[in-house]
């Protein structure tokens, strides 16, 4: 078994301090040092993310990992387009579909939001652009993310402008909580715990990231 400390930290089999999240499981390994808290610009990414992070709610980030590539196949790649033509026979169809997560609420849910997502693109030029205004001000991040910094903070002054901002559009399942998720996994933040050994990349992937506009 690994080691865990006080840190939020845990020691891998590879000998690697990871943030005790990731666990011992390889999947959630490679996305915790490949992925987690690595900006991204991409509207179809972003757009994908807001998805799973809706299906999440309720659950463990693992059991939607294991489950994304279905995900992906049932929603066309999160293709905005594609998705926010799908119709009340595939939201039958995928309800009965047992390798996703059959809510019917979270499924019409990212049919709804790609079309708001449509919307809010055609007025504002891109989804990035958008989301990435409510990136946090320094003065409302921590000098230091500490393990308890994290535990006090699943929401955040940030995270409740962007979900207010989210609904305000039409969106679904972007409650605050929801949306501090979305921010750390798509690099408006970086809460790699200090001592990590991808908190330092990411952090200079943060530094190199252009800004959407």
């Amino acid at each position: 078994m690994a080691d865990s400390n006080e840190d939020g930290l845990t020691k891998g089999h590879d000998g690697l301090l990871r943030c005790a999240w990731a666990g011992h499981d390889p999947l959630y390994q490679a996305y915790h040092d490949e992925e987690w808290g690595r900006p991204v610009g991409d509207d179809r990414q972003l757009f994908e993310k807001l998805c799973l992070e809706g299906f999440q709610a309720g659950l463990s980030w693992l059991t939607i990992l294991k489950k994304r590539k279905a995900f992906r196949e049932v929603f066309h790649g999160f293709e905005i387009g594609r998705v926010a033509a799908m119709g009340e026979d595939d939201v039958e169809r995928l309800v009965g579909d047992a390798r996703i997560i059959r809510h019917r609420g979270k499924i019409t849910a990212a049919i709804s939001n790609a079309r708001a997502t449509e919307a809010l693109i055609a007025r504002e030029g891109s989804l990035a652009a958008f989301l990435w205004a409510f990136e946090p001000e320094a003065d409302e991040r921590p000098d230091r993310v500490t393990l308890n910094w994290m535990r006090d903070n699943p929401v955040t002054p940030a995270s409740v402008r962007l979900s207010k901002a989210l609904r305000k559009e039409g969106f679904r399942f972007v409650g605050p909580t929801t949306c501090y998720a979305f921010m750390q996994s798509m690099g408006f933040v970086n809460d790699h715990m200090p001592g990590c050994h991808v908190r330092s990349a990411t952090e200079a992937d943060r530094y190199r990231f252009e800004r959407p506009r």
